[in-house]
């Protein structure tokens, strides 16, 4: 049975407001429900937007919106986001109110270690401090180079904006559900999963970052995992939403951070690895991605982006160095041809430069403590 959304926006209305004589859905509260198919069942998003100042007492009614679209015959779950938002001029204007007595015990179970994933040992972020470094393409090839340790492995693309790992891996469909839970997509031996495998390549996804947040959850702990030695995920750049929720949802083994030689991208990694260490997350090492230039015809080497300037940065800060990988066309081009190179070119030369940074990683999570990580406030 297909789900439309006026089958859903039908149900909500059914939703009045407290003290109103209007709905969620008239009140214009509610998003356009974004809705997957699946032989399960429908899976059903939307996003909840309500005042800054009745977020908490409007839970119920985010959980009831729930509940009720669940209700409608064909439809395996819902998930829906509660975004808050001030008007104009709130906010700022007015001193800060003294801290209520129950502040020290909501920052007491934010610093509380978080329950891992079922069935997966190591969890571990690949990050970077801004786009456009080759994370992706880094992450990619440090799990298969992670399976060719002898490992069970898996990734996760949390870019909810700009998901890569379908490309990369040449992956096409959707992945089944049994009911709430989806079954991780499976390519060159790797259980991946995405957001890319739920909308259409070219589909912007227009999400405020509650939205994110519980679509990356729903990611993480709603994906039929188990058994895997390691999930890689590969992390969106920068330092917001998403990784910190990665450090609160999951107990992270550590973070692999990418950057290329450039100081301006060092500035950036440099703010990526302040970040995990500031939610007492291990920095298992940086990469120097784009290390230098070797054209394909004379070999010659130029250094585009500077050379062993991430080298350097990680002798600074007391970081494991993990490997350079040169810029390279069979890099790019078996990455954009799905087909990595780790993969299929084990024997070259740039794929036992990711086997060796995949070793290094291996031995460090023999030895690291997987420790849920505790939110410092500041």
């Amino acid at each position: 049975m297909t789900i439309t959304k006026d089958q859903v926006l039908e149900a909500l209305t059914k939703l009045e407001l407290p003290d109103s004589t209007e709905n969620i859905v008239s009140a214009g509260m509610v998003s356009a429900p974004f809705i997957t198919e699946s032989d399960a069942g429908a899976k059903v998003m939307f996003s909840l937007t309500v005042p800054a100042d009745k977020a908490q007492v409007m839970e119920p009614m985010r959980s009831a919106a729930q509940q009720a679209v669940e209700s409608l015959g064909g439809v395996a779950s819902a998930m829906v986001a509660m975004t808050a938002e001030r008007k104009a001029g709130e906010g700022n204007s007015a001193p800060p109110p003294a801290a209520p007595a129950s502040a020290p015990k909501a920052a007491s179970q934010a610093s509380a270690p978080q329950p891992g994933i079922p069935g997966v040992k190591h969890i571990i972020a690949v990050a970077s401090g801004k786009g456009g470094v080759g994370k992706s393409t880094t992450s990619i090839n440090l799990a298969l180079g992670l399976k060719e340790q002898g490992l069970k492995v898996g990734v996760l693309d949390a870019d909810i904006y700009g998901p890569s790992l379908p490309r990369l891996l040449g992956l096409n469909g959707k992945p089944e559900a049994e009911g709430r839970v989806l079954k991780p997509m499976e390519s060159l031996g790797l259980k991946v999963m995405s957001i890319g495998f739920l909308v259409a390549e070219d589909t912007p996804m227009i999400w405020r970052g509650p939205m994110v947040i519980s679509a990356l959850t729903q990611l993480l702990r709603e994906v039929d995992w188990a058994p895997l030695d390691v999930l890689v995920v590969d992390m969106p750049p920068g330092t917001g939403d998403a990784q910190l929720t990665m450090a609160q949802q999951v107990p992270l083994a550590g973070a692999v951070i990418v950057s290329t030689p450039q100081d301006l991208a060092l500035i950036d990694a440099r703010k990526g690895l302040n970040m995990f260490n500031k939610v007492s997350v291990p920095i298992i090492g940086i990469v120097e991605n784009m290390s230098t230039f070797i054209c394909p015809k004379c070999g010659e080497r130029t250094d585009i982006f500077g050379h062993g300037g991430a080298e350097a940065e990680a002798e600074k800060l007391d970081v494991p160095f993990l490997g350079a990988v040169p810029l390279h066309m069979d890099i790019r081009s078996n990455s954009d041809s799905g087909t990595p190179v780790v993969d299929s070119d084990p024997d070259g030369p740039h794929a036992e430069i990711y086997k060796s940074i995949a070793a290094k990683v291996a031995s460090a999570l023999e030895v690291e403590k997987t420790e849920g990580p505790s939110i410092v406030f500041e």
